[in-house]
């Protein structure tokens, strides 16, 4: 896709971080844009400030999801850009220490997000007979690997290779629509804090334990959510599939990669 003007974007997880830059973008491209958030003032304030349509909604919720693909249509008229972006991190703790509720939680977000995203928006778009993109939202830590926060490896890994078949059989059918999964590292957002939006509240309160305080400062010093948003307008412009935003990180996926080819057992690296 070349052309955006006047085109319509859905962008879950839109009220902060990257899925508000991206959303920002859309609008300075000319686009009509729905934002979907569960978090409802961060929301309103966020559509309000760029000028879009604030839909609230957990993303978890297929019939949450379905309802908000209806009122897309219904106030647009299609959709050509869907960015399936919303996504939480838990706390730092061995896998076996992650409770049920965690996994539960981490993979009903940032897994069947994605997954409802897919069945209730590209049916749609692929009906329209009309140009469309699929952006679903990864992390380079679905292309490495890392301690203390299973749930978020695993389902970003999840997150990758759901992507990479959505966008060959997208190919395979010959449609108009295509896909990009988006791969970044450490960028300035309320990732850090996601547990404030979780069903129940978040757990109590405690000091964050050295993992927790190190990943904090690295999301605190990391890139800015506008940098990303211009690099996935390059890419769907690009017609490019891997959206990797962080190109110092590409010697630790080579050597995983590497590592499995060569049968080398998993060693500590960079986060």
């Amino acid at each position: 896709m070349k052309e955006f003007k006047n085109r319509v974007a859905v962008v879950t997880g839109g009220a902060s971080g990257i899925g508000r830059a991206i959303a920002e973008h859309c609008v300075a491209e000319g686009m009509r844009v729905m934002i979907a958030d569960i978090e409802a003032p961060a929301l309103n304030a966020a559509a309000e400030e760029i000028k879009v349509v604030p839909y609230q909604l957990d993303v978890s919720d297929a019939a949450q999801v379905e309802a908000m693909a209806e009122a897309a249509y219904k106030e647009f008229g299609a959709v050509h850009l869907l960015f399936n972006n919303a996504g939480v991190a838990p706390n730092g703790k061995p896998a076996w220490g992650q409770s049920l509720e965690t996994w539960k939680w981490v993979i009903d977000v940032n897994l069947y997000g994605v997954i409802h995203g897919l069945r209730s928006f590209v049916p749609r778009m692929l009906a329209s007979g009309e140009e469309g993109h699929v952006v679903n939202t990864a992390s380079v830590a679905g292309l490495t690997g890392g301690p203390m926060i299973s749930p978020y490896f695993a389902t970003k890994h999840a997150v990758v290779g759901l992507s990479e078949s959505l966008f060959l059989e997208l190919a395979m059918f010959k449609t108009r629509v295509s896909a990009s999964v988006l791969c970044p590292a450490f960028v300035k957002t309320k990732i850090a804090e996601s547990g404030r939006n979780r069903r129940g509240g978040a757990p109590a309160a405690a000091e964050p334990n050295e993992f927790e305080a190190m990943v904090r400062g690295l999301v605190e010093s990391g890139v800015s959510p506008e940098s990303i948003a211009d690099k996935v307008f390059d890419a769907i412009r690009a017609e490019q599939f891997w959206i990797l935003t962080h190109p110092e990180r590409d010697a630790d996926i080579r050597a995983r990669f590497e590592g499995m080819l060569s049968r080398t057992n998993p060693v500590p690296g960079a986060i």
